[in-house]
């Protein structure tokens, strides 16, 4: 008789996360949304690094960082944005400022955007 499978293969693992990480930036997106903000980019390569949102309402630019956890007894998801996070994304953003010159006059500000089962916290001017 045939073992039992008790794990999850690694593959079926992270793709299942990124299917998941996906709903949630567009759940994300859908937000930023319905507040008047247009999408400019999602999942934006730039500098190395990748920008899980840009949007863009009137003269402000919004590099966004979407973070989520299955469950909440782990802490608050925008915690995992530390120092050198920040840094990062800091970087992709003059990366992706100086590939697309029509953005580079808006002002620009980073969220972080918390998202659980229950509900979607936007930290705006986070850092």
């Amino acid at each position: 008789m045939p073992k039992a499978l008790t794990h999850f293969p690694r593959k079926e693992i992270v793709e299942s996360t990124r299917a998941a990480g996906a709903r949630v930036e567009r759940r994300v997106a859908w937000h930023y949304r319905l507040r008047g903000y247009r999408i400019v980019a999602r999942n934006a390569r730039a500098g190395g690094y990748e920008i899980d949102l840009i949007a863009r309402r009137g003269q402000r630019l919004v590099v966004c960082e979407v973070k989520s956890k299955a469950g909440e007894e782990f802490g608050d998801s925008a915690e995992m944005v530390d120092e050198e996070k920040q840094r990062r994304l800091r970087r992709a953003a003059d990366a992706w400022l100086a590939a697309h010159p029509d953005f580079a006059a808006l002002d620009v500000r980073f969220d972080v955007v918390a998202v659980s089962s229950q509900r979607i916290v936007r930290i705006a001017d986070a850092f």
